[in-house]
């Protein structure tokens, strides 16, 4: 190459390299002189962590301070996606470190973790909560391996008694999004929030300010120290009307009861119960079975929960599901349970004499359908009746009040509406009346006239189709009005019979039958209403607010939604009638027998059928019951249902039995239960002459 083509190409690089360094020299005078305080808080930025520090959430109490819902430190595991180096094979090194601890965990569990959360992947993705001391051990052994994942303490919810009052206390579980939208930034992808129960009624007061710690990291993500610390600020703690010793009885013996007639009753897995205070409205006990275990929904439900819970397919006695609480969120017709509101229409109708007007039943009643009785009573006036619980005498009080006054006394005592209790989802269950019967039943008459109409068409399309001779035509065409008119007639006639009341609609009304389905909290709250002479109260489990430092910020008082429109005399008698029940020849004598003359206790059982499609009229009902003591001066009300437990008396009343002995100090149903609570007490207050009083330090943070 010549020397002059050498040296022009020198040249031109020389003039590239200074054309370079200029730029690179103007680019970093620009940075220092005019970006200087932005690059240093940007490198600040990078090197400062904000590390959320979850608030505990307020604790729950029963009304004597037992805990019922508290908090334990847990180890979280999470991902840092940001800070994720290779994230598949970071991913499959922490799925085989986990698969011991949770086989149900694989590379598909985590990416569909991340993929939920890929819009706020700036936020931990939570992969599970309250993992084994042991699996922390051995994740922080690897920890070269794991770059982005993190092991954090944090307070989780924890339920000293279990699946004690399970249903009232409701769960905690993941936000989804549409509570995540409406949070108002309130919580985070990663949030647990009340489900059911009182953990979603109260959860504003329950959950708490999260707090933040800023931390100093090294270039790898490491902490070098802590800046500053926001401390988070705990939620409010709850106390409940609900007495865990009676909670316990009444649970205890549901179970029970329930086992023992499965013997007989295999269908009978199903049972709700409420005891309440009929001058306060606190609900002092309530359970449903099959029970809910609230630490079953802190995680992901494995697929026997989640059977065991949502059981798929049509409704089946046998895999009845447990998520739903039975006592206020299913309605049940109340059976002979109903005749004291028919007996109450009747006296207010001033149309009988409690004491001199009797009926005579010979086994059935007199007038079309003519029902059956539960037996052959003779004269019965109304205390006979209602210790008899004779279907009889209650048709003919039905007749004589009549549906009009039956569905006001019906309302005046808060059937068929929503008590207003503090906990979520109640149902308002339902009072039969005409427009109920004619809303009801006006689309399903319609519905069936107009297939009947559409299948006539069909039918004689096909016998037209092809027929060219006219008076042929002319003979299906009249033959087709015919059938047309046939029906026609038919829809009429039970246009008319089905959406207008009948008399036999308010004889089966006034037994507890036809469309009568209430809750067994209506019907506690119904029986309480009774017992403290016309005064229905509102029911509710919340006591009061108190906050973190002990201050009390609200008490729920006692609220009257109304005073009964029912004259005193017309209570007090009907109260005499159900006390008639629990004394010789009623029919819950059996039960109260043993009970001194100073706890009386008045009631009414029930058999009721279910009218379930597929049951068998004659061999399937719920047992109902309801009572209320002491007679004299009424404390506390109980309403239960046992579906399939088949008579009220033999079911539920066997649990009303026992909640009523433990409360008035008759029988201790836990005398066991504390016997080997002492007996562990009085163990581990032995002290240990070989203890050191040195902590373990592979102890758990709880």
């Amino acid at each position: 190459m010549k020397p002059n083509t050498i040296k022009t190409k020198l040249k031109v690089y020389s003039y590239i390299v200074i054309a370079l360094l200029t730029v690179l020299a103007a680019r970093l005078a620009i940075v220092q002189f005019f970006h200087q305080q932005l690059y240093q808080t940007q490198a600040k930025e990078n090197r400062i962590r904000l590390v959320a520090v979850k608030a505990p959430r307020g604790e729950i109490y029963d009304r004597k301070g037992k805990i019922l819902a508290a908090n334990e430190l847990v180890y979280t595991l999470s991902l840092s996606y940001l800070g994720l180096s290779g994230q598949d094979t970071v991913v499959n090194s922490l799925v085989k470190l986990m698969q011991s601890y949770y086989p149900e965990i694989d590379n598909q569990f985590i990416e569909e973790k991340i993929k939920l959360q890929k819009y706020r992947l700036f936020e931990p993705v939570i992969v599970v909560r309250d993992i084994p001391w042991e699996l922390v051990v051995k994740l922080e052994e690897n920890r070269q391996i794991l770059p982005g994942v993190a092991i954090t303490v944090e307070p989780l919810r924890s339920y000293p008694e279990a699946a004690l009052a399970g249903h009232v206390l409701g769960y905690i579980h993941s936000i989804n999004a549409e509570e995540l939208a409406r949070s108002e930034g309130k919580y985070s992808i990663n949030s647990l929030i009340g489900k059911a129960g009182i953990e979603k009624q109260y959860e504003k007061e329950l959950r708490g300010s999260d707090g933040a710690r800023r931390v100093e990291v090294d270039a790898k993500g490491r902490p070098v120290r802590e800046l500053l610390t926001m401390e988070p600020t705990p939620g409010n703690n709850l106390y409940l009307t609900l007495d865990m010793e009676m909670q316990k009885v009444l649970e205890k013996s549901m179970d029970e009861v329930l086992a023992q007639l499965q013997e007989k009753y295999p269908k009978a897995k199903v049972g709700s119960a409420v005891v309440i205070n009929v001058k306060t409205g606190e609900i002092l006990a309530m359970t449903s079975r099959p029970g809910l275990n609230p630490d079953d929904w802190k995680g992901n439900l494995s697929d026997e929960r989640a059977s065991y819970y949502y059981p798929s397919g049509k409704y089946d006695p046998m895999n009845p599901g447990a998520e739903v609480n039975r006592a206020l969120q299913e309605s049940y017709p109340p059976g002979s349970t109903f005749k004291p509101v028919t007996g109450m229409a009747a006296l207010e109708k001033e149309a009988m004499d409690p004491l001199r007007d009797s009926v005579n039943c010979a086994g059935r009643y007199w007038i079309a359908p003519r029902i059956k009785c539960t037996g052959v009573h003779g004269n019965v006036n109304y205390y006979a009746g209602m210790a008899h619980s004779c279907n009889t005498y209650f048709q003919e009080m039905g007749r004589r009040a009549g549906k009009d006054e039956i569905i006001k006394v019906a309302r005046e005592l808060g059937l068929g509406s929503k008590t207003g209790i503090d906990l979520p989802d109640e149902s308002s269950g339902l009072l039969p009346t005409p427009e109920w019967k004619k809303k009801v039943n006006v689309p399903i008459l319609n519905s069936r006239y107009e297939n009947l109409i559409k299948d006539l068409d069909a039918k004689y399309e096909s016998l037209q189709r092809g027929v060219t001779d006219e008076e042929e035509l002319k003979k299906l065409q009249r033959k087709k009005q015919q059938e047309k008119n046939k029906i026609d007639a038919e829809h009429d006639s039970r246009y008319r019979f089905d959406t207008v009341w009948q008399d036999y609609d308010t004889f089966n009304m006034s037994i507890g039958q036809g469309g009568n389905d209430y809750t067994v909290l209506q019907l506690a709250n119904y029986v309480a209403t009774i017992a403290n002479g016309g005064y229905l109260m509102k029911p509710h489990v919340m006591a009061r607010v108190v906050s973190d430092k002990g201050k009390v910020l609200n008490t729920t008082k006692p609220e009257v939604v109304h005073e009964a429109d029912i004259k005193p005399p017309t209570i007090a008698e009907t109260r005499r009638a159900m006390l008639a029940v629990a004394e010789p020849g009623g029919t819950a004598y059996f039960l109260f027998a043993h009970f001194p003359e100073t706890i009386r206790v008045a009631a009414k059982t029930g058999t009721a059928e279910t009218s379930r499609q597929g049951d068998n009229p004659k061999k399937d009902f719920h047992g109902v019951f309801v009572a209320f003591a002491p007679f004299d001066d009424p404390e506390i009300a109980f309403a239960g249902v046992i579906e399939y437990g088949y008579s009220g008396g033999s079911s539920a009343g066997l649990v009303a039995r026992d909640v009523f002995e433990h409360y008035f100090g008759i029988k201790d149903h836990l005398a066991e239960e504390k016997a080997l609570e002492a007996t562990a007490a009085s163990s581990e207050n032995q002290v240990d002459p070989n203890q050191t009083g040195e902590i373990d330090p592979s102890a758990r943070p709880r």
